[in-house]
Parts: C-alpha cells; sequence; structure tokens
C-alpha cells in the first residue's frame, strides 16, 4: 500500500477496513448474513414463523427472503408443509446446509483478508 494513503487519515485514528459479504444473481443479493442466520434457525425451529420471530424480523420479511433463495437455487432450500394434524412447518434442505457452510467457510477467509488489508492500512 503507497504511504501516501496513511497520510490521508488523522493521525491516532483507529481504522479498520471491513465489509459485508453477500452471493447476488445480477443486482439482487440472495444470500448473506441474514439468509444465512434465517436457514439456521429454520433448522432449528421447524418453523420460518419462530425463526423469524427469534431475529426479529417481520414473517413477511422471512417469506421474502424464503421465496428469494428458493427463486435463485436449483432446488429449494427451504421446504414448506402447510396444514395437517400439527399444523405444518419447515425444514432446510440439504444444499441449504452446504449452502451455510459455504457461506462460513467464505466468511471466515473474507474476514481474514479484512484483517489483512487492516494490518497493512496500519504500518
Amino acid at each position: 500500500m503507497p504511504s501516501s494513503i496513511k497520510n490521508i487519515f488523522k493521525k491516532g485514528l483507529n481504522i479498520s477496513i471491513s465489509g459485508s459479504l453477500w452471493i447476488e444473481s445480477g443486482t439482487e443479493r440472495f444470500l448473506g448474513p441474514g439468509p444465512v442466520e434465517l436457514l439456521e434457525r429454520i433448522s432449528k425451529t421447524g418453523s420460518i414463523n419462530q425463526a423469524a420471530k427469534q431475529m426479529g424480523m417481520s414473517y413477511q420479511k422471512a417469506w421474502r427472503i424464503v421465496n428469494t433463495l428458493n427463486t435463485q437455487t436449483a432446488k429449494p432450500v427451504v421446504i414448506v408443509q402447510t396444514g395437517g394434524e400439527k399444523g405444518g412447518g419447515s425444514t432446510i434442505s440439504d444444499e441449504a446446509k452446504q449452502l451455510i457452510k459455504y457461506h462460513g467457510q467464505l466468511r471466515e477467509r473474507f474476514t481474514a483478508f479484512l484483517k489483512k488489508e487492516t494490518i497493512k492500512l496500519k504500518k
């Protein structure tokens, strides 16, 4: 990094580089921290509604996320069962589990990159 970049910032600032990691299709974001957390909570609760409540998210927003994920993947990542004796529920597919794992690994590499760039900026 050119030393001239460091001279732009005020001395004594605790500068760091941060960012958010999303998978996109065209201009539409569909897999990032929120949707991944929603998938994880659906897996644990068996319910889109309960997962949304745990996240402080509206049920409608959770449904939009689920629909977006399901339209962007070859197979649905959230499988919804309506009605029945137990009132239905939701599960996540093996593909969803793979996406959760992949996003976690990608996030680890991204975090390492951000830390490395922050260190460079502070040198």
